[in-house]
């Protein structure tokens, strides 16, 4: 369903075709993000993905125990089809759905059967008691296009099949028939029904009140789009001019090289050139020598070996004479060249390196502005930092994938080979936004470098302490009554914005701490008795369980921590663990009535739930996708499981020491997967548990802190409020 229908008969064919087959919706469903598919298209597009993923938007959905038969039918989008199929009859020689056109054209619509009919079985359709009631559309009203509110098809009841459903049990959240109301919902304690139409108005005047805050967004949404598109049509002018700017910069840098490359090879030959000449020089100068003294050399011999007496004594002297003075003559027989060489004044790999920052991108990012916020790290675990690039004013701003770098440095160490620095990912979340991940390999410091166009950011490099998976890596208060201090902290649990909310029992006193860094942020006084569980509703309101001699009761706090509502209905003895679902009803554990108790917004009861087979319920989580929630009890050592209407579906776990056992089971709650986490009171052991309750792993011991309630943050970690160490400690799990 991609297109918008502005009334009930303005629509296209687009709005009626699945996206996944491309062919008409047959038994079309609703996942919870509101897109619309064929049933068996969901059926094989399950086959193909766990945990399934919408095929549109890719949100993550987590079936029904029914599977996709257990989603919710579009009965709009039927009703459209059989409008169309009943438009196409109003063509002639359109044949009847009944008799296949052996009695004539088709002439009415059947809104309970949805078949065509000809006249014939029109009249036969009235007279057959099963039938004779259904509500028949004739081919005029078809072909005026009016009455297409009437192309409904009637719901039946599937335990009375000729029973029509027309009352609604607001206590189960269910359509009933009537005789469902004399029988299974009976007006009473437990059950209200209502006619539909009644609160089907109410429903409908929420929805329109949530119509009324669509459109300004949508306007706002809009104004947002305009704005990026004008500046997207700058966009490609703005990379033609960078382009240009560019190309001359490093044209520039290349003529200087190359000026230069002329310069240093005209050096070498004028080098060449020169010492050349001098060696010409003295070779001619020492072949001087050499021929004047190889000339008396030769004239001595001659008069030595063929000379007589006489022509001895005659030039004896005078060869004598000149052959000392040639061998006494000082002679420089050295050439004094030494051979030149090319000097690498930068070597390539430093320039390599300084090639990098010649030239950049300028944007309107200031490194000086920019903020990284550090997840806690873990060795082994993929790690995450985030990265706002921010302009001179201090706002968000963007810049391009390639302008952003991260490197995680590891100081060098004597008990260890391996230094080599881990190049982080860098992947934009949205606009001015950046996830820098990176796995560790070793504990210890780490220093972790971002870059934005070459340039440190505020604080880089950040020292990250890389800590095991069985250390917290974050700790958070300590105890004492002051701001950021806690004393028997019980209840634990995510608010709206990310921040853990802790049940602060000693101090009677609900305490809001930054996930990221422990910082106290807020705090409230809760009540005068003792706290327990906390859950933050869909609302971002905070809900809080409290005990004592003369209150048992429910307190709702607004996220600033103004008391909205309290609830001390009859039926509550004794409350622990609460879990709020998304329409307001809430789940709580009473630990005297060995129960639990599906309450509703105003606090009265809907049903109890679980009696006779729990001993001592502590703390709960829901999975609404299944229509179910897990309760631990601490006495029996299980984790006992039911759906909303109260029947047990199973159990798991039993006492003992070894994996996929219990010691005190207290906190409990759920991954996005639907896996079950649990953490033991005395033994520490966390431990996660498949939907079905079989054993899957240990994540952590928490040892010696008495673990009482447990949240898993949206980021991966998970918060337990230890009752004895006065702290809630956060460890990785995934």
């Amino acid at each position: 369903m991609a297109c918008k229908v502005e009334d009930s008969t303005d629509f296209d064919d687009q709005f009626l075709t699945c996206p996944v087959c491309m062919l008409h919706f047959q038994d079309p469903k609703v996942l919870p993000c509101l897109h619309t598919f064929c049933k068996k298209c969901l059926e094989e597009w399950a086959t193909k993905q766990q945990p399934l993923e919408c095929p549109t938007c890719r949100t993550q959905v987590s079936l029904p125990d029914q599977g996709v038969n257990g989603l919710r039918t579009n009965f709009y989008v039927n009703k459209l089809l059989d409008f169309a199929t009943a438009k196409k009859g109003t063509e002639p020689g359109v044949p009847c759905q009944v008799c296949e056109g052996g009695q004539g054209e088709a002439k009415s619509w059947c809104t309970d059967c949805a078949v065509l009919l000809c006249e014939s079985c029109t009249t036969m359709h009235h007279k057959i008691p099963g039938t004779r009631d259904h509500e028949l559309v004739s081919q005029e009203v078809m072909k005026a296009n009016e009455g297409v509110d009437r192309f409904q098809r009637k719901r039946h009841c599937h335990k009375h099949k000729n029973q029509e459903l027309v009352f609604y049990c607001e206590s189960c959240n269910a359509l009933v028939c009537t005789a469902c109301t004399v029988i299974d919902h009976r007006p009473g304690k437990k059950h209200n029904p209502a006619e539909i139409a009644t609160v089907a108005q109410k429903k409908k005047e929420t929805l329109q009140e949530l119509l009324q805050g669509i459109d300004p967004r949508l306007k706002e949404i809009q104004q947002s789009i305009d704005e990026v598109d004008k500046k997207m049509s700058k966009l490609i002018p703005s990379k033609d001019a960078a382009t240009t700017q560019a190309k001359a910069y490093f044209r520039q840098l290349v003529d200087l090289l190359q000026n230069r490359e002329k310069e240093i090879l005209g050096q070498i030959d004028e080098q060449c050139r020169v010492d050349g000449k001098a060696l010409q020089t003295k070779k001619e100068a020492i072949e001087f020598e050499l021929a004047g003294l190889t000339s008396a050399q030769t004239f001595c011999q001659q008069a030595v070996e063929h000379g007589s007496d006489v022509h001895i004594l005659e030039v004896g002297n005078q060869v004598q004479t000149r052959v000392e003075t040639l061998l006494a003559k000082q002679l420089d027989l050295e050439s004094n060249w030494s051979e030149f060489q090319f000097v690498e004044n930068t070597v390539v790999a430093t320039f390599e390196g300084r090639a990098k920052i010649l030239g950049g991108l300028k944007t309107d990012v200031d490194v000086s502005k920019c903020k990284v916020v550090i997840k806690p790290p873990v060795q082994g675990f993929r790690c995450f930092a985030e990265l706002t690039t921010m302009d001179k004013s201090g706002s968000m701003c963007f810049t391009n994938s390639k302008a952003v770098k991260a490197t995680l440095q590891r100081p060098y160490s004597e008990y260890t080979w391996d230094t080599k620095n881990i190049q982080a990912q860098v992947q934009m979340k949205s606009g001015g936004v950046w996830e820098i991940s990176y796995v560790p390999k070793f504990t210890g410091k780490h220093w972790l470098e971002v870059k934005v166009n070459n340039q440190q950011v505020a604080g880089s490099p950040f020292r990250v302490n890389v800590q095991s998976r069985d250390i917290p890596v974050l700790t958070i208060g300590k105890e004492g009554s002051g701001v950021g201090e806690l004393k028997q902290p019980l209840g634990v649990t995510v608010d709206e914005d990310g921040n853990i909310a802790v049940v602060d029992q000693g101090n009677k006193r609900v305490q809001i701490f930054d996930a990221d860094n422990g910082q106290s942020l807020k705090c409230f006084p809760a009540d005068k008795n003792k706290l327990f569980g906390i859950v933050a509703d869909s609302n971002g309101n905070v809900v809080v369980t409290s005990m004592g001699p003369n209150l048992h009761g429910v307190k709702c706090y607004s996220k600033e921590g103004e008391l909205l509502n309290t609830l001390k209905p009859d039926c509550i003895k004794h409350l622990l663990g609460v879990a709020v679902l998304k329409d307001g009803r809430m789940v709580v554990a009473d630990k005297q009535q060995k129960s639990c108790l599906l309450l509703q917004p105003d606090g009265s009861l809907i049903r109890e739930i679980g009696k006779g087979q729990l001993q001592e319920p502590w703390f709960i989580a829901v999975d609404e996708s299944r229509e179910l929630f897990f309760v631990t009890d601490f006495a029996a050592h299980k984790v006992f499981v039911y759906d909303l209407e109260g029947e047990f579906k199973f159990s798991f776990s039993e006492k003992g020491q070894d994996e996929g056992q219990f010691q005190g089971p207290s906190g409990i709650t759920l991954d996005r997967a639907g896996n079950v986490i649990v953490v033991n009171w005395d033994d520490g052991r966390m431990q996660v548990f498949g939907p079905d309750g079989s054993f899957i792993r240990t994540v952590v011991t928490v040892n010696g802190g008495a673990p009482y309630g447990i949240v898993l943050t949206p980021d991966g970690y998970i918060a337990v409020a230890c009752f004895m160490r006065h702290c809630v400690e956060m460890y990785r799990y995934c």
